[in-house]
């Protein structure tokens, strides 16, 4: 049975790298292979069976909120307006009030992965233990990740726990692939504004409540016209 039953979708930001290609739409509606971006993460909610998904809005918004209401109606959108845009961790914050107080999903909309043998979110959700972690990062190596800085994020430690890369000059080989499993709690003590998710992910490692599911397929950060234009190869 299927643990996790709400996703949330990060569709705020302006996305200025990706220059013109955002000047008339917000990045989310950015098109790869004839699908915007935003599609291709509906899509792994709803062959994760999930049906309720919050989506936080804020530069022309509403291009975005006609667009998923036409497209997927057989999905249960709930929408969350920013009058500036809030960051991932602030944005989610800012959310929480519509959202059933249980863990969910959260997917960057400039994310785009592939599935192997199962869907991510699927294992994802399978081996979520809410006893043991209260975030559970999607880890993606370096070597089959496209359109991203090279020296990763993340390395392990000895239990198998994310640690992030404090120096510049650091190798890392696991990168946070946009993807995860959030328990609300994490918000509590939180002070609302703007603010990025980082912050959290480090207090929880120093907590040992940070968890990583390593991804078997390939990754795709589709973050300015050039990673656009290598994203289409491998999707079309």
């Amino acid at each position: 049975m299927l643990k996790i039953s709400q996703g949330f979708i990060l569709a705020a930001g302006r996305g200025k790298r990706m220059m013109h290609l955002t000047d008339d739409k917000p990045k989310p509606l950015v098109k790869v292979a004839e699908k915007c971006l935003i599609d291709y993460n509906v899509e792994h909610l709803i062959n994760a069976g999930i049906k309720d998904c919050v989506v936080n809005l804020c530069y022309k918004g509403e291009m975005i909120k006609e667009h998923l209401l036409k497209t997927y109606p057989q999905m249960n959108f709930i929408f969350s307006y920013e009058n500036e845009a809030l960051e991932t961790g602030g944005g989610i914050q800012n959310a929480l009030p519509l959202m059933q107080n249980e863990p969910f999903f959260v997917i960057n909309s400039d994310a785009l992965w592939t599935d192997t043998d199962a869907p991510l979110l699927k294992v994802m959700a399978r081996v979520w233990n809410k006893q043991k972690h209260d975030m559970l990062l999607m880890l993606q190596p370096i070597d089959s990740a496209f359109g991203c800085h090279a020296n990763g994020d993340y390395l392990l430690d000895k239990q198998g726990n994310p640690m992030r890369r404090q120096e510049a000059s650091v190798m890392a080989p696991y990168l946070y692939g946009g993807v995860m499993i959030c328990n609300p709690n994490v918000f509590a003590n939180e002070e609302k504004g703007c603010y990025s998710l980082v912050r959290i992910f480090d207090r929880l490692e120093k907590e040992h409540r940070l968890g990583g599911y390593i991804h078997k397929g390939q990754w795709f950060h589709v973050g300015d016209p050039k990673a656009a234009e290598i994203t289409e190869k491998h999707f079309t």
